[in-house]
């Protein structure tokens, strides 16, 4: 599988020719990550593991950074019987932790230690912050809604029988009536991982949204 293919990315061996266009690139500042030593204390991959996904990131993305239009064009390679552009645009901003519009290769390898070697809390604490669109610390039904919305786009006409157009919100109405247990109409941090941990038809549910990571 191939890690973040920037279509417009020079590959490493063109930066050996003597032209003006490579010099022009060589000449613009590079995002550079943080040092390997520090990312193996701050994840679960070893240096190992660490320096071969650098290698393949570095590789395809020579500037060190994915903005969201690659992003884009890369998930919809998984998925290319429906569309992806919306739940990878939630996808994005949830890797894109300091909001500056990019993913760096720290972003991508923190947020991929926690989903594949995370504890059950740390993922439940990733999913909030995905369902959480606009970062408020309160997950709406409305938001939700969206994210529900954007799971059935790309999901939905690859199931056999197709699902229903109100199967989303039909989702979220159960989902909601769970996980709000005050009745305030939004749901905490506090909330989300209490009902997700307790309810196993929950649980179940969440893998929906695990597959599509």
């Amino acid at each position: 599988m191939r890690l973040f293919p920037c279509s417009a990315a020079k590959k490493p061996s063109s930066i050996n020719q003597n032209s003006v266009e490579d010099e022009l690139e060589l000449s613009t500042v590079r995002h550079r990550p943080e040092g390997l030593e520090q990312l193996e204390a701050q994840t679960r991959f070893s240096r190992k593991e660490l320096q071969i996904l650098y290698r393949g990131f570095k590789n395809e993305c020579p500037s060190g950074v994915v903005n969201e239009e690659t992003f884009k064009v890369i998930y919809a390679q998984f998925f290319p019987q429906g569309d992806a552009s919306t739940y990878a645009h939630f996808l994005f901003n949830a890797f894109d932790t300091d909001h500056n519009g990019s993913v760096s290769f720290e972003d991508f390898v923190m947020g991929l230690s926690i989903l594949l070697r995370g504890s059950i809390q740390e993922k439940l604490n990733w999913a909030f912050n995905l369902y959480d669109i606009n970062k408020d610390g309160y997950i709406t039904k409305e938001e939700m809604l969206d994210i529900m919305k954007a799971i059935y786009d790309m999901m939905g006409k690859c199931t056999y029988p197709a699902l229903r157009e109100e199967a989303p919100q039909q989702h979220v109405e159960v989902f909601f009536q769970k996980m709000d247990k005050n009745k305030d109409g939004v749901v905490t941090i506090d909330e989300f991982i209490d009902c997700c941990q307790n309810d196993e038809n929950i649980m179940r549910s969440m893998h929906l949204f695990e597959n599509v990571l």
